[in-house]
């Protein structure tokens, strides 16, 4: 079951059209695919996209970083342009990075998929869940996972991420796509204990650090027909835990673009998480959780995938006498 309010039904009387079109890919290009990518050691990544044979190519030449001025419109397209065959090979398999750098914003969407709320046993929300996840959780997507002190319930969470590229303030539904920049792999990780034991917001649940592997790459929005017909897989030690399509969710994409851009204006490389799937942890009978030594896949059909080994976080030296004044 799909709910698909229209926005008077939240108070609006019209939505507000944008005043200029951002660019699209309506032009002759190059390349067969767009998939850009940030490579090397954590903190030293560079820019790079994928090949058509599953290569690393190097973009360094060409842009500084994936971040919020290459997601802009027009240099996406100046980007299609390119040869990528002409571009160098990096050689091996080099660490993959976030796909972007520098996320403004990370927003996410609770219970946006009608058979994930079902396995949760909260109502269809009537309109979309809303909170934000600390950018300092944002990993690359085959780096460790940590399971945090004192956490119990670590749970997977595998979505749709949307990465903006053109800045969105008071959007209609139907433009809202052309404020997409592109796809990519979200895995929206939870401390269940810490988001629901405790009082207050979900944000503390979600936002320890590695808790927002985001990549391998970002796929531009021209390669995604449709973004409401994508399988979504996740794995636990091989065993097949989510299996969803992103057409049950019960707020598109588009919508989501529209509605979060009237409550702040959404600015390239921030990143939506659009929702989950059933087939959590805690949905299961009885409930699994993540544990040391565990392996997890997540799969997005066209967007790769991601590979995780689940470690366990050991305490940290305190830093209460770390600053002087």
């Amino acid at each position: 079951m799909r709910l698909h309010k229209p926005f008077y039904a939240f108070g609006w009387s019209q939505p507000f059209e944008r005043r200029t079109k951002p660019g699209t890919f309506d032009h002759p290009r190059a390349n067969d695919l767009m998939k850009l990518l940030r490579y090397g050691a954590s903190g030293s990544e560079r820019p790079g996209i994928l090949d058509n044979d599953q290569q690393v190519r190097d973009l360094s030449a060409h842009v500084d970083d994936v971040g919020s001025k290459t997601l802009l419109p027009d240099e996406l397209i100046r980007l299609s342009t390119l040869d990528v065959k002409d571009l160098p090979l990096v050689p091996g398999r080099p660490r993959l990075g976030p796909c972007v750098s520098t996320v403004g914003k990370f927003i996410c969407i609770g219970l946006n998929y009608s058979d994930h709320a079902a396995e949760a046993g909260m109502v269809i929300p009537p309109e979309p869940i809303v909170f934000m996840k600390a950018t300092s959780a944002i990993i690359g997507p085959n780096d460790d996972i940590e399971i945090p002190l004192g956490g119990k319930k670590s749970d997977w969470e595998a979505e749709l991420g949307v990465i903006i590229g053109a800045p969105a303030k008071y959007v209609s539904e139907e433009n809202a796509l052309h404020h997409v920049a592109g796809y990519c792999i979200v895995n929206d990780l939870s401390e269940r204990v810490f988001q629901f034991d405790h009082q207050g917001q979900w944000t503390k649940g979600k936002s320890h650090d590695t808790f927002g592997p985001i990549g391998p790459w970002f796929v531009t929005r021209d390669e995604v027909p449709d973004p409401q017909k994508l399988s979504v897989k996740l794995d636990v030690n091989g065993h097949r835990y989510q299996d969803g399509s992103t057409s049950t969710m019960v707020y598109t994409v588009k919508f989501l673009v529209a509605y979060l851009s009237r409550f702040m204006t959404l600015h390239p490389g921030d990143v939506i998480a659009t929702g989950t799937p059933p087939g959590v942890g805690m949905g299961q009978k009885p409930p699994v959780f993540l544990k040391a030594g565990d392996r997890v896949k997540t799969v997005i059909s066209g967007l790769g995938e991601q590979h995780q080994l689940v470690i366990a976080q050991h305490a940290p030296r305190s830093q209460d006498n770390e600053l002087s004044l």
